[in-house]
């Protein structure tokens, strides 16, 4: 996916170098907020929330199209996106729910798009932290061969069973499981009542511990 030159150039500096463009009107002020002042070209403020959002953007997206490429290239466009929509963005929601709206509906379309086919041989849900090496959920012990291979078993079936699931419900799943998002910010994503929410992921959950309740 080509961005031409239409990507302000703070994209590549704040994403790819990792300094946060802070500056002192930011201090205190939530995400929202900053966003609004981008709208009025702070062009610092917009550094600061690529920086801010870029990794984990990038988490959720690989997790969406188990592709580390296209998930770069997607977070790419979803920043992109929210640049050129600066100016009509209104403080109605969470800046980061109204962001993974956008990073969910291109997720959501490239699959539709490639006819991506979901294995759990592509899936890293449970993949080593970049930074840390440490796996998620995991104690930080030295656990004996054995131990170690009924782990990478059980993280393969939770890997093949998430992949398994209906779309909306493995999307509701990522975002409460992986990105620590509660029931209304979900919900916000996804354009679901909070009730309708929690009885998705209900069912998810419950889908779940059935086809894994060996490794429960």
């Amino acid at each position: 996916m080509g961005l031409g030159n239409s990507r302000p150039s703070g994209l590549d500096s704040a994403a790819n170098d990792g300094r946060e463009a802070v500056g002192s009107g930011q201090i205190g002020q939530s995400d929202a907020e900053i966003m609004l002042a981008v709208a009025a070209g702070d062009e610092a403020g917009y550094n600061y929330l690529v920086t801010k959002y870029h990794r984990q953007i990038i988490h959720f997206l690989f997790r969406m199209v188990h592709n580390e490429a296209v998930a770069e290239e997607l977070a790419q466009e979803v920043f992109l996106r929210v640049y050129r929509s600066r100016e009509s963005y209104r403080a109605e929601a969470k800046f980061s729910t109204w962001l993974y709206r956008i990073a969910t509906n291109l997720a959501v379309n490239h699959a539709r798009d490639t006819k991506y086919e979901r294995t759990a041989q592509t899936l890293e849900l449970d993949a080593p932290d970049a930074e840390s090496g440490s796996m998620p959920e995991v104690a930080d012990d030295d656990p004996n061969i054995e131990q170690r291979m009924l782990r990478e078993e059980r993280m393969a079936a939770i890997r093949a069973q998430v992949a398994a699931l209906p779309e909306r419900q493995r999307m509701a799943v990522l975002m409460h499981k992986y990105q620590e998002m509660d029931y209304r910010q979900i919900g916000e994503v996804l354009k679901l009542s909070e009730s309708a929410t929690k009885s998705l992921l209900f069912r998810a959950y419950q889908t779940l511990r059935e086809r894994l309740k060996e490794f429960v």
